[in-house]
């Protein structure tokens, strides 16, 4: 009797094993795994080449706000470049471009700006090709900021009417994932380009912020009250990433920091940009990680 109920026990708690690890197995494989490595990135870097780089307006003697341009580009390309080595060659199909707007007059920066549009796939892949990368865009990239300095014909910046017209066509692939880097102070004006809607505007300058009454403690309720904020431009970039470099706010006002911030995600929001980061003129090296992961997360 003892024999054959030891026997009934350890049936019943063999079925309880295999029961128990078929539900594990089961939940494991319902498991969603995202294989980040095998994606297709699609990376566009747009320039503020607005006087906020100038040697003369905005001199920093820690270092050049230009040259911190230099470094944020330096950590995308280094970001790219880690993304395509991580992928065998037969998935490679990525793409990074470099983008002002408005175009300087410039036609030596337009045609370096030109070179730096790369497509990278099974057919031009090379570790050679690959280690080229970081170099290529930073020598290049280089010298289009010491044009635009040398030069000294500062005409603004237009990301207002960037996002109104290009965006779509130029940096959003519906096959990748599409990234874009916006090196500014924050700021944006350009005369062509000067649209008042209401409260909503296309532009933002300190004397805006200072006009309107968003320098002081209340300056919240009132952006929010009376609606100030960029007029919309897209209702459906859900398929954009977007990550803000340089917020270099003016010192005069301690709220300018927290308005931009306020303008710029308000306008992303509405525009349905779900991934969205704004970060200020740091240094390149602690921004190094921040860049990188931004690019890289898995």
């Amino acid at each position: 009797m003892k024999n054959t109920l030891l026997k009934m026990a350890m049936s019943l708690l063999l079925i309880l094993f295999f029961s128990c690890k078929k539900d594990s197995d089961k939940e494991e494989k319902e498991i969603p795994v995202k294989n980040s490595v095998a994606e297709h990135y699609n990376i566009s870097i747009l320039l503020d080449l607005s006087d906020r780089i100038s040697l003369e307006k905005n001199a920093n003697p820690t270092m050049e706000y230009y040259q911190r341009d230099l470094g944020y580009i330096k950590s995308v390309s280094e970001a790219f470049t880690e993304h395509l080595k991580s992928k065998r060659i037969r998935q490679m199909n990525d793409k990074m471009q470099l983008f002002f707007n408005p175009e300087p007059k410039d036609p030596e920066i337009n045609s370096i700006a030109e070179n730096l549009k790369i497509t990278i796939d099974k057919n031009n892949a090379s570790k050679e090709f690959l280690n080229s990368i970081t170099k290529n865009y930073a020598s290049s990239t280089s010298k289009i900021y010491q044009s635009a300095i040398k030069d000294n014909n500062y005409i603004g910046s237009d990301i207002w009417s960037f996002f109104d017209n290009k965006i779509q066509d130029q940096c959003i692939d519906k096959k990748y994932r599409n990234i874009l880097i916006i090196l500014t102070d924050g700021y944006m004006f350009y005369d062509n380009t000067v649209i008042k809607e209401g409260n909503r505007t296309s532009y933002i300058t300190p004397e805006l912020i200072r006009k309107n009454g968003l320098n002081t403690v209340d300056w919240e309720k009132k952006l929010h009250d009376q609606d100030f904020g960029f007029i919309k431009t897209n209702d459906n970039l859900y398929n954009l990433e977007v990550l803000v470099v340089g917020i270099n706010p003016s010192k005069s006002n301690p709220y300018e920091e927290k308005v931009i911030r306020t303008y710029w995600s308000k306008w992303f929001t509405e525009m349905k940009i779900k991934h969205f980061e704004i970060k200020n003129a740091d240094l390149p090296s602690n921004m190094d990680k921040i860049i990188k992961d931004f690019i890289l997360e898995k």
